[in-house]
């Protein structure tokens, strides 16, 4: 039995030895290449332009001219928002997510209608939507919503805020 667990401690030593081998050199440029992306992993705003900074990553790529408040939206909107968004959101407090009422005096329009039509995106690249998943810890839902049933839940937003 002690020949036995001897060979078994002898085996595991070499075993340790010979998965450590790679980490003892070192190739300058892996070494190079790794810090590199750590420092991009570090560097919050990295790849994204001074548009998506503001205007968050998705398929809003310009300034959205909005006009009057639209009636017929703000109720579609509210519909949409009371079965899709409810169950996390809330209009004045904090829930599963932040509170809604105010959301425009946070954020741009093309920043709230980027997040609800692209928020996997936001949450793996958006530096503001990045403190958002790690105060809330829950990551939003994709709902996939049309441009349409977004840009009626921001009209709902616009009527609600004032």
């Amino acid at each position: 039995m002690k020949k036995y667990v001897s060979r078994m401690i002898v085996l595991f030593t070499i075993a340790i030895l010979f998965l450590s081998l790679p980490a003892c050199g070192g190739d300058d440029q892996q070494a190079a290449d790794f810090s590199k992306t750590k420092s991009i992993a570090n560097d919050p705003n990295a790849g994204l332009s001074e548009f998506e900074l503001e205007n968050g990553i998705g398929p809003v790529k310009q300034k959205l001219e909005l006009g009057p408040i639209d009636p017929k939206l703000v109720k579609k909107g509210g519909e949409i928002f009371n079965t899709k968004c409810l169950a996390c959101h809330k209009l004045d407090e904090r829930y599963v997510g932040p509170a809604q009422r105010d959301v425009l005096k946070r954020r741009t329009p093309e920043f709230v209608m980027n997040m609800m039509l692209n928020p996997i995106e936001m949450q793996e690249k958006h530096p503001v939507v990045k403190k958002l998943l790690a105060e809330y810890m829950t990551q939003m839902t994709n709902q996939n919503l049309s441009f349409d049933d977004a840009r009626a839940i921001l009209e709902y937003f616009r009527e609600v805020g004032k």
